[in-house]
C-alpha cells in the first residue's frame, strides 16, 4: 500500500514537471518520449488519472492529515 502511494506520488510529480515544461517552453516532453504515438501518449496520460484517483482514495480512507490540527 505504501509503495503504491509513493509510486503514484512520483508519477504525479513527474507529470506536473512535464506540464510545467510544456507551459513554459512549448516543448511537450511526453509527446517526445512516446515518439509522437498518440495511443502511447494517451495511455501515459491515463496513468495520471489513475494516480490521482488512488491518492484521493488514500487521503479519504486513511486521513493522514487528521492529527495536523
Amino acid at each position: 500500500m505504501k509503495v503504491t502511494t509513493l509510486i503514484c506520488c512520483s508519477l504525479l510529480v513527474f507529470f506536473g514537471l512535464c506540464a510545467a515544461v510544456f507551459a513554459l517552453t512549448g516543448f511537450d516532453f511526453l509527446l517526445f518520449v512516446t515518439a509522437g504515438n498518440a495511443i502511447a501518449y494517451r495511455a501515459i496520460l491515463s496513468l495520471a488519472g489513475v494516480s490521482a484517483l488512488w491518492l484521493l482514495f488514500w487521503l479519504i480512507a486513511f486521513r493522514p492529515t487528521k492529527f495536523l490540527s
